[in-house]
């Protein structure tokens, strides 16, 4: 569980009967187990909050990203077009310089 073999585990319980006794032990070790419960659903929590934050502020990031591209896009389709009209026209004259 929390990477603890069995001799440490058999050596906390030692301590604990020794410290607490033996009367007090089980109310003691409910309590944890009560406190260990409500701090892991506390955390739960807090992960489920941390991953909704980071949605909400991911998508204001997706939006500039995809602004970024778009506009990269029609800059990039602006020049193609405006090379695209002058090698038109660049023909026209050229054509009507022939004639």
């Amino acid at each position: 569980m929390f990477g603890l073999g069995l001799s440490e585990i058999i050596l906390i319980a030692i301590v604990a009967i020794v410290v607490i006794g033996p009367k007090r032990l089980p109310e003691v070790a409910k309590a944890l187990g009560k406190g260990y419960a409500e701090f892991k659903k506390a955390m739960d929590g807090f992960k489920e909050a941390v991953k909704i934050d980071d949605v909400i502020h991911d998508k204001p990031k997706d939006n500039d990203l995809k602004n970024v591209y778009e506009d990269k896009w029609k800059t990039a389709h602006n020049e193609q077009s405006n090379d695209f009209s002058a090698s038109i026209e660049k023909g026209k004259d050229e054509k009507k310089e022939e004639k």
